[in-house]
């Protein structure tokens, strides 16, 4: 049976990644994380998958809450080990940089959560089959893109990712010994509350793609940044492309 721990269930991304590992895996076990399930469509999903999905309350910015999750998922576990954490939870906000006030509060969560969660994790990890993490990243946190993303007013989010982005490489030099495949993927401009009904794909088409990244994706993954792949935008016009080729740091 393998095991997934995902952040930032309640809506958007998380939400679909729980439903799809849910529906596609007959024997999964997925503790899905989120500050509250106050949402119905998450408390939905709960209740059809009952005994594939644990909630998990956590705010990955307590420190409390973190070791109350994992000790959580640790006693649900039963002696065996997590094989896969997918770090989903972020914050963005809209706005030029000059009135930029909340870079703080993206640090605390789409950065230091991740840290703090990451490593509060490894030990379960360590017992796992697949030691696999994998950070929900962005085009928008990649330098080598910024000229092409400049006049993308989302300041603190950019910032933030880009740090994530290099967090993600040190773990996994850190851990390469040890069997893990740390990396990242941007799944995409997905409708999504974050990402708006403006946004260039439906959010299951978004997830299916990271997931086929998640499952194919080996050692050699290992500190590599993904974009998904999407048939037909490969080559489209605008600021995003959907090829499946690793995004430039």
């Amino acid at each position: 049976m393998r095991s997934y721990l995902v952040t930032g269930c309640s809506r958007g991304i998380g939400l679909e990644l729980t439903r799809q590992l849910a529906t596609s895996e007959d024997d999964a076990l997925i503790f899905a994380s989120a500050r509250s399930c106050n949402n119905p469509k998450f408390q939905e999903l709960l209740g059809q998958h009952q005994e594939r999905i644990v909630y998990v309350p956590l705010d990955v910015t307590d420190q409390a809450s973190i070791k109350n999750a994992v000790d959580t998922i640790k006693s649900k576990l039963d002696g065996r080990g997590l094989d896969v954490l997918i770090n989903n939870a972020g914050v963005m906000s809209n706005g030029p940089i000059e009135e930029m006030d909340d870079l703080e509060d993206a640090f605390r969560i789409n950065v230091h959560g991740v840290h703090n969660l990451t490593r509060a994790a490894l030990p379960l990890m360590r017992k796992g089959t697949e030691k696999k993490i994998l950070n929900i990243s962005t085009t928008l946190g990649s330098i080598s893109k910024q000229s092409v993303n400049r006049h993308v007013a989302t300041p603190s989010y950019k910032i933030t990712k880009a740090a994530l982005n290099m967090l993600t490489v040190v773990y996994a030099n850190e851990l390469e010994k040890e069997g893990f495949t740390v990396f990242c993927v941007s799944p995409g401009w997905l409708k999504t509350d974050l990402g708006s009904e403006n946004a260039d794909l439906p959010v299951d088409v978004g997830v299916t793609s990271v997931l086929d990244i998640l499952h194919g994706t080996g050692q050699e993954g290992n500190g590599r940044f993904f974009n998904i792949h999407v048939p037909g935008w490969e080559n489209a016009p605008g600021l995003n492309q959907y090829d499946g080729k690793e995004v430039p740091w």
